[in-house]
């Protein structure tokens, strides 16, 4: 009897214990289904699960949320390339053709201007190399376009709406260069870093003539060093005597670095950037648009 009892109740506990928790599934059940089966959660949920899951092993419990689903106004556009693709970045990439256009519009030259007085071209990329013979002696001036033209303060303290086509101020690069003299019998060049100062980049016409370019350090290095060899004596000019200083400049003008071989460098260098500048435009512009 009491066996029988004992397994009637066992029974009835079970039926119990069943009844809630199937009661609980179905409750929670209607739930699961519409969340995961909507219709504007079907297409994105393998990918949103993933990323929250790779990006958040606690789930919701920490209150992390990525940024890609907290940004505002970024609506995705597919090209077929397997790369994301927003409206802002087809704003971008329209903005970038109407942007190459015009400066194809404003450029001064379409090939590089030559250099006067014998002096041979060696371009890569943003920098560039004239090289020339004189008399046994090799000299090199080496250039690069990057970070050549200087800030315009003016432009920038005008109002927004201000500016205009035919006020706005030339663009002219102004790099450092690098003059290299090499001697045949000489173990070492003899160095020279050159820059075109502030006051004399915006020294009008009528103005008295000077040196358009200075010399900032004169050293020793082995012959075609890239690098700047610390360890060698250099010599800084800002407190030279000034007739050694005026030797150094007669000594570069000898050899054909002089004020006409600055402003032809100028316009050397400024076509170059330009060219750059816009082929940079192409470059952004196709990878914006995938293409």
């Amino acid at each position: 009897m009491l066996k029988s009892l004992s397994r009637a109740i066992s029974t009835a506990v079970r039926v119990s214990t069943t009844g809630t928790t199937a009661a609980s599934a179905r409750a929670l059940q209607p739930l699961t289904r519409s969340a995961l089966c909507s219709t504007n959660s079907g297409t994105i949920r393998p990918f949103t699960r993933s990323l929250w899951m790779m990006s958040n092993s606690n789930g919701a419990a920490s209150g992390y949320r990525p940024k890609l689903f907290s940004s505002k106004g970024s609506s995705v556009v597919s090209c077929g390339c397997e790369s994301l693709h927003t409206e802002g970045d087809k704003a971008f990439g329209d903005f970038l053709s109407d942007e190459i256009k015009e400066e194809k519009k404003i450029q001064k030259n379409k090939a590089l201007p030559k250099m006067s007085g014998g002096w041979e071209l060696e371009q890569n990329g943003t920098e560039a190399k004239l090289i020339k013979m004189f008399s046994g002696e090799k000299v090199t001036v080496t250039f690069n376009v990057n970070n050549s033209i200087p800030p315009n303060f003016e432009e920038a303290e005008e109002a927004p709406g201000q500016k205009s086509a035919d006020n706005e101020p030339d663009v002219v690069s102004t790099p450092n260069f690098v003059v290299e003299v090499t001697k045949p019998a000489a173990k070492h060049s003899l160095v020279f870093d050159c820059h075109y100062p502030e006051d004399e980049a915006s020294r009008g016409e009528g103005e008295e003539e000077s040196d358009i370019f200075a010399v900032r350090e004169v050293s020793f290095q082995p012959e075609g060093d890239l690098e700047w060899k610390e360890t060698s004596y250099t010599l800084n000019t800002d407190s030279l005597d000034w007739a050694l200083y005026d030797h150094l400049m007669d000594f570069l003008s000898d050899r054909g670095v002089d004020n006409t071989f600055a402003d032809e460098l100028v316009e050397l260098s400024t076509a170059m950037e330009h060219q750059e500048y816009i082929k940079f435009l192409e470059d952004l512009s196709g990878f914006v648009k995938c293409n």
